[in-house]
């Protein structure tokens, strides 16, 4: 193999997720953002009070802005989190709990 070749890496089959309802595609190693970006979303959480639209913002799970509720799991980093088929993702408002 000589590293100055591309790879010729090919991804895996895609599977389905659902987001807020709507079925998306998704690739084997692809984290929620991730999915969500290839698919033209961009923000999934609204901010406790004001519902201001949040997405990614330092794509390493330091900064808390990308949460994103997975599998009726609650403050999940989006950037962090590996999809598996059949994952159900919601948009998150505030702490995505019943208590705001």
């Amino acid at each position: 193999m000589n590293p100055q070749e591309p790879a010729r890496a090919r991804p895996g089959e895609s599977f389905t997720v659902t987001f807020d309802g709507r079925p998306l595609a998704a690739l084997p190693g692809r984290t929620v953002a991730a999915a969500l970006w290839a698919a033209g979303v961009t923000a999934w959480r609204g901010t406790r009070g004001g519902g201001r639209p949040r997405g990614v913002f330092c794509g390493i799970g330091v900064c808390f802005d990308c949460l994103v509720t997975v599998n009726d799991r609650p403050n999940q980093r989006a950037c962090l989190v590996p999809l598996r088929p059949g994952d159900v993702i919601r948009t998150q408002r505030g702490t995505g709990r019943d208590d705001d």
